[in-house]
């Protein structure tokens, strides 16, 4: 081993004898966080372990975005990384934990996109401090010629542009999840739980109603953008899709008519109709195969039980005595 690979080693250990860790905090898919102190100052910070794995790759880009963006983060919404080092096949952030706004637009200015904004990802202090926390999916914008990932950002928290597959976004992604928030802030409940990428444009455009090209320009043209028709009936026609989108239009005076469906392209389109003579025979008619409705009224009266006799009344009234 090199001297200064030797170095390193040594300043590493050095910082992990500073800290000790009391209790865990919260787990998430990536990383456990803990309550901790600094051995020397008694200072109460945040440990917040990556779990790394075997690192076999290279260390995890989400892991280096994170420290990255940390150091260039100076605000008092934004929490502060202290310090670093590993352990194992881990490594440890150390870090101090309503202005949620405040803290984004600071990233924002700095050109960092958060792209994971979720409550979880807001930590309140004991003294009502706010901080904007867990940047492992961070990364800088600003270059429209790069392409970044639409698989971020929690679902129920994603900006419809990402489900329809954008790859050039902006901060509005960042907005978008923080107007969720503010939602769920008013309900006590997610605003938009949606069980899938395609169940979660049917529960936003449920909420907030359809957008169309004239509202958002450029809609049809992202990547993944399909018509929920085409979502549903994939083996379908372009033609079947115009006529079934054109009966099942919104406006009533937009909605085709019986004569104009009976023009459109699908009927005159291959492949053309079967002719009757051709259509496939049942093996038995519907008279052969069907039992009698209804029984004669006679036979309803086979099995029923005789009437029973009645006592004859008197009608007669009697005189007064």
């Amino acid at each position: 081993m090199s001297d200064r690979a030797l170095l390193g080693e040594e300043i590493n250990k050095e910082t992990e004898s500073l800290y000790k860790k009391e209790k865990k905090l919260g787990e998430g898919t990536y990383a456990v966080v803990y309550l901790g102190q600094h051995v020397k100052t008694g200072r109460t910070v945040a440990i917040k372990k990556i779990k790394l794995g075997n690192m076999r790759s290279g260390l995890d880009m989400s892991a280096v975005r994170e420290v990255k963006a940390l150091r260039e983060l100076q605000h008092p919404n934004v929490i502060e990384l202290i310090d670093v080092f590993s352990h194992k096949t881990n490594l440890n952030l150390i870090v101090i934990k309503d202005k949620s706004l405040v803290a984004l637009a600071h990233c924002h200015r700095s050109w960092i996109l958060h792209r994971d904004l979720k409550p979880n990802n807001f930590l309140i202090a004991s003294d009502g401090q706010l901080k904007l926390a867990d940047f492992g999916l961070a990364r800088d914008f600003g270059d429209i010629s790069r392409n970044m990932t639409s698989q971020t950002v929690t679902r129920w928290y994603r900006a419809p542009e990402l489900l329809f597959g954008a790859k050039n976004y902006t901060g509005a992604i960042d907005i978008w999840a923080m107007g969720c928030i503010f939602a769920e802030l008013l309900l006590r409940a997610p605003y938009l739980p949606g069980d899938s990428d395609m169940g979660q444009l049917t529960t936003i455009f449920s909420a907030l109603g359809t957008p169309t090209e004239a509202e958002w320009p450029g809609m049809t043209k992202l990547p993944d953008y399909c018509r929920p028709l085409n979502a549903l009936f994939s083996a379908a026609t372009q033609d079947v899709l115009d006529l079934m989108g054109q009966m099942l239009a919104f406006d009533p005076a937009k909605r085709i008519t019986a004569e104009g469906a009976l023009r459109h392209a699908y009927f005159t389109n291959s492949p053309r109709p079967t002719r009757p003579a051709k259509l496939p025979k049942p093996a038995r008619t519907i008279a052969e195969d069907s039992e009698p409705r209804k029984r004669p009224l006679d036979d309803a009266f086979d099995n029923a039980e005789a009437p029973i006799a009645k006592r004859p009344v008197d009608l007669r009234i009697s005189s007064p005595a």
